[in-house]
């Protein structure tokens, strides 16, 4: 099987769509060997929001320490070979080849879906390469996510909000059971979540399985010292512990909790304070993108995959301070239909009145057209475009050199923008 034929069996499993449930991916695994259970030091991430960049650092800073380190997230945004990596680098097309031809059969009879596919074939891989340590990032959710089939020794939770909530449930309590579930016996549990309610959910679950938390707030300080675009300057303190003036290559404050959490875990593990700053500046080798990316200057253009309100509340929190560098800010907005698109579009008119819309290659993409018609509702000037090439024409039009423009919504608008640009 050669690489285009993987991929053209393995994309049709979306028909599949989501399925929850252990049952599929735990037959795969089986046929595969149980390589779920040589994994190394597993660190299993969940959360609403941050995951990517705790995902991204932790495995950055493992692998400056001088650990063999698996990386497992989604989606991808240019390449499938994006998602599983081991110390920063992306797994071969000819090994996506490979693993798939070995699955192919038992994927097909189990009617596995494509993230239970890639969960087998990144788990394979990380066993094949022995690696030290495992860090895997759910895919939604948590009780019922493919990826909940390892024993981690470590659990990190950023946050927890709504998304998904047709799947995850419609309160912060049932979203919280939900991706609390990844919590396992013995494994240490670090977590800034502070919503009482979500919280509780995650002491419970600890408590019940006999697993150690510490919450970020009360175990640790943080002080960001500068942050910029593409730059975050912070301090750290907790028991034991005292660095001052990490640097990461991310925008916005709001990273500091989330990178915090990746070095306590690093630091408790016995990661060095070199290894930890060394880490931190290469996270973006490790496959950290469009996060409030930089693109391009004057104008300065930012890529985001932030795609929820969450999300998209943090991002605009984050460019209204740095509202006063720039003449106007120019929205480029596409959505799924599974979000909550009224409390996004709200939120960004706090950022600007100037926004366009576009349509995204996908099904679940709302239309251009219905995007505006909701943008209008809300006071915003609007251009409709149809793809993201005629988008970024627009942008083109509209765009001075002093001014800023933000593309977000949506991972797949932001893959679309980084094919089409050429990155």
């Amino acid at each position: 099987m050669k690489y285009q034929d993987a991929i053209d069996f393995l994309f049709p499993l979306h028909r599949f769509g989501m399925k929850p449930g252990l049952e599929r991916v735990l037959k795969l695994l089986h046929a595969a060997g149980e390589p779920q259970k040589r994994l190394g030091r597993v660190v299993h991430i969940a959360g609403t929001n941050g995951k990517g960049a705790v995902a991204s650092s932790l495995a950055a800073i493992c692998c400056a320490g001088g650990y063999s380190t698996g990386l497992y997230t989604s989606p991808h945004l240019l390449s499938y070979t994006e998602r599983i990596r081991v110390n920063g680098d992306m797994i071969s097309e000819s090994q996506i080849a490979e693993y798939c031809s070995v699955l192919k059969d038992d994927i097909t009879e189990g009617n596995a879906t494509f993230f239970e596919a890639t969960t087998a074939i990144a788990f394979m891989y990380f066993c094949a390469m022995q690696v030290d340590v495992s860090v895997i990032e759910t895919g939604m959710g948590g009780r019922l996510d493919a990826t909940n089939v390892v024993e981690p020794d470590h659990v990190i939770i950023p946050s927890i909000s709504e998304d998904h909530t047709s799947w995850l449930g419609e309160t912060i309590g049932e979203i919280a059971t939900e991706k609390a579930a990844i919590i396992k016996k013995g494994a240490s549990v670090y977590t800034a979540v502070e919503d009482p309610e979500a919280l509780k959910v995650i002491l419970d679950r600890a408590d019940a399985v006999g697993a150690k938390v510490r919450l970020l707030k009360e175990s640790a300080e943080c002080v960001v010292h500068g942050a910029g675009v593409g730059r975050l300057e912070f301090s750290l303190k907790a028991p034991g512990l005292n660095m001052r003036n990490l640097v990461a290559p991310v925008t916005g404050d709001f990273h500091a909790s989330n990178l915090s959490l990746a070095v306590l875990a690093a630091s408790e593990a016995g990661i060095d304070e070199p290894a930890i700053r060394q880490g931190l500046l290469s996270m973006r080798r490790f496959g950290y993108r469009a996060r409030l990316e930089r693109l391009s200057k004057q104008p300065d253009v930012l890529l985001d995959v932030s795609h929820n309100p969450a999300g998209i509340e943090k991002s605009v929190q984050t460019l209204c301070a740095m509202r006063g560098a720039y003449r106007n800010i120019i929205v480029l907005l596409g959505l799924v239909h599974d979000k909550e698109a009224g409390k996004i579009v709200r939120y960004l008119k706090r950022l600007t009145s100037d926004v366009i819309t576009v349509d995204l290659l996908t099904e679940r993409g709302m239309t251009a057209i219905e995007l505006g018609d909701l943008c209008r509702d809300e006071g915003l000037q609007v251009t409709v475009t149809a793809s993201v090439r005629e988008a970024l024409g627009a942008v083109d039009c509209k765009a001075e050199k002093e001014d800023l423009v933000l593309i977000t919504g949506s991972f797949y608008l932001a893959g679309e923008v980084l094919g089409v640009l050429g990155y």
